[in-house]
This record gives C-alpha cells, structure tokens and sequence, in this order.
C-alpha cells in the first residue's frame, strides 16, 4: 500500500468543498477537511475484525511529520496486539488522574487509589455504627502508623511485607494489643477494598499468624476482706491532699471507672436523694449510681471546698481541669501498693467479687458496674428491675467496708432474698 502521499504544500493549499473532504496519505492515514475549512488528521485501521478511526491531532498544530509518527505508532500497537485507541484513552485517562491527584495534594487529600485514600473510605462508611471515641482511635492509629509507611501506595500494589514492615516495630516493643487491633483494622480496609472492586485479595491475611498472641493481664486487685480491711484502713491513714483522701476514700465505695470519678461533677449529684446521675461515654448510657449514707458523707465533707467549681475532684493546678488520671495510682503507690498489688480500677474487681460471694444479684452487680448488655431492651429492663436491689447493695457494701475497717469479724453470708 502506498503511504506518504502527501506534501505540506498540498496540504497547505487544499481547500474544503461544501462536503467532507479527504486527502488520502496512504497506511489508513489522511487528512479530513471540513466544510468550515478546519483540517483533522485520521488513521483508519481494523483491529480484531473491526473497523475504528483514530483521531492524531488537528493540522497546523499537529503538522505532516507528527501525523505520520504517530500513525507509525499506532501501526506498531497494532502489530504488537495493543488496540491504539485503548492505548489512548488509558493515556488520557492517566493523564487525568495525575492532574486531579495533584489537586488533591494541594488540597491535603490522599491521592485516588491509595490504601489511604480507601482506608478512609472505610474508615467513613463504619463513622455511623461505632462510637466517636472509637472512631478516632481507629483514625489516630492509621494516621500514626500505617498511612505514613504504606498511605500514598497504590492499594493494588501493597503486599504482605509491606504490612508486616509496619507492624513489626509495634510487636518489637512489646504492644501487641496495638499490633493485633491495627493488624485488624488494615485487613478490615482491605475486605471494604475487596467489596469494592479496588483489588482481588486481602494481603493482611498473611500477617496475622506473625503477631505473637497476647497475654491476658488483669488489673490487679485484692479480694481477700482481711486484706482489703488493711486498704481501707491505710486510705483512711492516706495524708495526701484533702481532695486526693476524698477521692480515695470514695473509691472503694462506689466502684465505677477511675476516670468517671475524678471526673465526678457536682450538676450530676444530688444529695438529698443519695444518686449520682451521669452520661457514660464508654457504653454511652445514662448511668445512676445510688449513694451509701457513707458516701454522701464524703461528697457533703469536700462540697464546702470544691462545691463553687464544676468537678468534685479538681485539678490542683487550678486550670479548670479535673483532677489527674495518675493521682489515685501515685497516692495507692505511696501506701506500699503496686501495681501489680492494687490498681485504681482494681476496687471495680473487689466490689464485684465480694458482692457475687455475698449472694447479690449477679444482673444486679454488672447492671451497677455499667457493664450493659449488648441488647438494648435488655438492657432498658435492667435499668428499671434492678434500681432497688442496688440501693440496698451499695448501702450494705458501704456498711461492709466500714465493718471491715474498723476491725470487725466479717462473715460473708449469703443475703436475705
């Protein structure tokens, strides 16, 4: 077939005709006049048993040379089994991609198809069913650990080593809790990946098996009354700060998360009918936790002091803030008990021990734990069932301590039904 027919002055002087007009160069290449007189290079070729045209630029911008390269380059796809015009819109498509990427940089954003950019993905599509403190730990974890190793990869293209590397400096220093809930989370991206169409397969399958299995350890805590008779009388020997003896010796008598009760707000008390009422962020309920006579004792001993301010237990610093999670922990160290002895969260473990050998309702004893059950009609019926029976238990476990402390030969019995 003879090619290369054309010359630039032909091309040049060709006029157009009140029809579509082609100078033919040879090789399925020619130049397409318009009736308005713009010029259009073509190239015609089948592929696959299928006539296609291919469009190589508008003359003079693409001139005879460039329309008859980029011809050759496309004969040469052909030959080689590449469509031409695939080749392009794969071209023009990247090319897209890498301009919108760049944006997106400018803007802050992960780049399109990066394991950031679906784990964030994913990260958004779970925001409605898991807490928002969760949520940001989930979020805080990535952005610490993964997004900086493996964030900017193609998600297609990050393997099995890849997510290893980013673990494994987690399992060297000995957090494997962290490595085995991150390990989670990545795999947890990829399957949302996977349902996506983003990749074929979940390289974070592999890893788990290299994340050695983690020792259960719990929080240390007495449950033997003569030993907690000997706490409860160095506590009340404690000479710390009047606020840090008052947080201290409210502790073992109401038994809720350490970090509820440093942060104990006068709003959520009343006194005169014995209850602290408060918004629970961990189970995310409105917890009432009825108050022993010994308990209003202490809170009525401190509210001439901190009554005016927001927190039972403020801050010593006098920044507004609520008194230090370490506190109890540093004061519960003074008095000679480690913490592999007797944490602050411990006096959670000794109630619940105690009370359950006593013979108190086990629903009852969880319900005032605020450990809530996972079914919500559940756990609305034991908010209303069990309200009495922990007015009794906290008021018989204020009066048991106080036995305790004071010495007194303390049988548990199993109570009155």
């Amino acid at each position: 077939m003879a090619e290369k027919l054309l010359t630039d002055p032909t091309i040049k002087n060709a006029k157009p005709d009140v029809k579509d007009k082609r100078l033919n160069d040879g090789g399925g290449l020619y130049l397409l006049i318009k009736p308005n007189g713009a010029k259009w290079w073509r190239f015609d070729y089948s592929f696959e048993g299928k006539r296609k045209t291919l469009s190589l630029g508008v003359y003079p911008a693409t001139g005879l040379a460039d329309a008859r390269r980029k011809a050759e380059e496309a004969r040469t796809n052909i030959a080689n089994g590449t469509d031409p015009s695939n080749t392009r819109k794969t071209t023009k498509v990247a090319k897209q991609l890498a301009i919108e990427n760049e944006k997106r940089l400018d803007a802050g954003l992960p780049i399109i198809n990066s394991f950031e950019h679906v784990a964030r993905e994913w990260l958004n599509s779970i925001s409605h069913i898991v807490r928002d403190i969760t949520h940001q730990k989930k979020i805080r974890r990535f952005e610490l650990y993964v997004f900086p190793v493996i964030g900017s990869k193609a998600i297609s293209e990050i393997k099995s080593p890849d997510i290893y590397s980013l673990i494994k400096p987690i399992i060297v220093d000995n957090k494997l809790e962290t490595a085995h809930r991150l390990h989670s989370e990545i795999s947890a991206a990829f399957s949302y990946a996977i349902a996506h169409g983003f990749i074929d397969y979940d390289p974070a399958q592999a890893v788990a098996a290299q994340i050695p299995a983690q020792k259960v350890k719990h929080r240390a805590a007495l449950t033997e009354p003569k030993d907690v008779a000997q706490l409860l009388r160095d506590i009340y020997n404690y000479q710390g700060t009047f606020v840090v003896q008052c947080a201290l010796r409210l502790s073992p008598l109401l038994f809720q998360r350490p970090g509820e009760i440093r942060q104990m707000e006068w709003k959520d008390i009343d006194l005169d009918a014995k209850e602290w009422r408060y918004y629970v962020t961990k189970t995310e309920v409105l917890h009432l936790v009825p108050l022993s006579v010994q308990a209003v004792a202490i809170l009525e001993e401190i509210k001439p002091l901190t009554g005016n301010g927001r927190y039972v237990f403020p801050s010593s610093r006098g920044d507004g803030r609520p008194m230090s999670d370490g506190t109890i922990r540093t004061a519960l160290k003074t008095l000679g008990y480690d913490s592999d002895v007797m944490t602050a969260h411990g006096f959670r473990t000794t109630a619940s021990t105690l009370l359950n050998e006593q013979g108190w309702s086990a629903d009852a004893i969880e319900r005032q734990l605020c450990h809530m059950p996972r079914d919500q009609i559940r756990a609305a019926y034991n908010r209303a069932q069990y309200l009495e029976e922990r007015r009794r238990m906290m008021q018989s476990w204020g009066d048991y301590l106080d036995n305790l402390k004071n010495g007194a030969q303390v049988i548990p019995i199993k109570k009155a039904g």
